[in-house]
C-alpha cells in the first residue's frame, strides 16, 4: 500500500462515495470508509474506537457499518454495530474481510472497499431495509488520518 496522500486517487474516492450512496439507497445502513496513514495498536481496537468517534454509535438502529484502513500497517478491519451483530452470519465479517483482502493482494484497494461496501450492503438490505422514512443519519463522505 502507498502513503495516505496517495493511496487513492479523486476520482478513485468518488467511487467510493458513489457506491456508499447507492449502497445506502436499499439500506437503513449507514456505511462510512474511514482512512489514516498508520495506527499504534491493534486494528480492530482503532477500528472500534474511529467507529465511536465518527458517532457511528448513535444510528437509530445501531446498523452503522466502517471500513478503517491503516495505509502504512498494511492493514485494514470492518466493524459493525451491534445492531447488525445480532443479525448477520457469525461468518459474515470474515467473509467481508476476505472478499476486500483478496483484491488488496492484487493492488485493487479501490475495488476492494467498494466490495466490501457491496458485500455489507447486501446484509444490511437484508436485516435493515429502505423504509420510506428513512433518513442519511451519517455522511458518506471519506474520512481521513488520525485526528477526527
Amino acid at each position: 500500500m502507498a502513503s495516505l496522500e496517495n493511496f487513492l486517487r479523486p476520482e478513485e474516492e468518488e467511487q467510493i462515495v458513489e457506491a456508499i450512496r447507492q449502497a445506502e439507497k436499499k439500506t437503513s445502513g449507514e456505511i462510512r470508509v474511514h482512512i489514516e496513514n498508520s495506527c499504534s495498536f491493534s486494528v480492530e481496537d482503532r477500528a472500534k474506537e474511529v467507529f465511536h468517534l465518527l458517532k457511528m454509535d448513535r444510528t437509530k438502529l445501531q446498523n452503522g457499518v466502517l471500513i478503517y484502513m491503516a495505509v502504512a500497517n498494511h492493514q485494514f478491519g470492518i466493524f459493525g454495530d451491534k445492531g447488525i451483530d445480532t443479525k448477520v452470519h457469525s461468518t459474515f465479517w470474515n467473509d467481508t474481510r476476505d472478499v476486500m483482502r483478496n483484491l488488496f493482494k492484487e493492488g485493487k484497494f479501490k475495488e476492494g472497499i467498494v466490495q466490501g461496501i457491496l458485500t455489507a450492503s447486501k446484509a444490511l438490505e437484508v436485516h435493515f431495509p429502505w423504509e420510506a422514512n428513512d433518513t442519511n443519519e451519517l455522511s458518506n463522505s471519506i474520512s481521513k488520518g488520525g485526528d477526527l
